[in-house]
């Protein structure tokens, strides 16, 4: 199936609510995997994978990564449509949140629209140089407090949050219950090897998510899963 702008916009729409949305992007091969032979993502998801991957970061106000993540997968400056986000009356660009407990940071990522969060106990010198370049939400001790970074983000007005990863970031918020929405590209691939999962963590949860839809796509399907809360 061929998915233009207007029917992508559609499918993916934000949920209209005063706390922030969480919605996860990920894509996987059908045994798991979520890197490739070249242990990235980005290689695994076609075409028509690549366009929805823009047009969610169209859609957000805040996009959230993991610093490790934003290094393995070579992230640099992205082009969003600027003219879907005018309509929507959205900033011109969203807000990149860059998650590092030991604030490794990409130097070209250090630069003003985007922010960091780490915890509060992180490494002071480092995160005085740090907030020489960049804005620093520093909240909870030994891991990040999710839901006080979350109330930061509505005070702001950043109500559209989209992760991308990686999977120990995906882990985390799976296991505070934060993730409203999964969507996820299943790519039409069988990889075996030792390639991480769309998230991992140290506890194992049960949390019920209801499928809104599911494409069929280069081969490979687009889903989109919806957390259950009413079960």
């Amino acid at each position: 199936m061929t998915l233009d702008v207007d029917e992508i916009e559609r499918l993916y729409a934000y949920p209209a609510t005063e706390r922030p949305w969480v919605r996860t992007n990920f894509v996987s091969t059908l045994d798991g995997a979520a890197t490739g032979t070249d242990g990235r993502s980005g290689t695994l998801g076609g075409d028509t994978d690549t366009r929805v991957f823009a047009l969610l970061r169209s859609l957000s106000d805040v996009i959230v990564v993991g610093a490790g993540t934003a290094r393995d997968e070579a992230y640099a400056d992205y082009e969003v449509d600027t003219d879907l986000r005018g309509r929507l009356g959205l900033s011109p660009i969203p807000a990149m949140a860059l998650i590092s407990r030991r604030l490794d940071i990409p130097q070209h990522l250090l630069v003003a629209d985007n922010l960091v969060v780490t915890t509060a106990d992180a490494d002071p010198a480092r995160l005085a140089t740090l907030r020489e370049s960049v804005e620093v939400i520093a909240v909870g001790d030994g891991e990040i407090d999710w839901p006080d970074v979350l109330t930061i983000f509505a005070d702001r007005g950043w109500t559209r949050v989209l992760c991308e990863g990686g999977p120990s970031l995906h882990g985390e918020l799976v296991a505070h219950d934060l993730v409203d929405e999964l969507c996820l590209t299943i790519a039409p691939i069988l990889a075996a090897g030792g390639a991480p999962r769309i998230s991992h963590g140290a506890h194992t949860v049960d949390q019920q998510m209801r499928l809104a839809h599911a494409i069929e796509a280069d081969g490979g399907l687009l889903t989109r899963w919806v957390r259950d809360r009413d079960r």
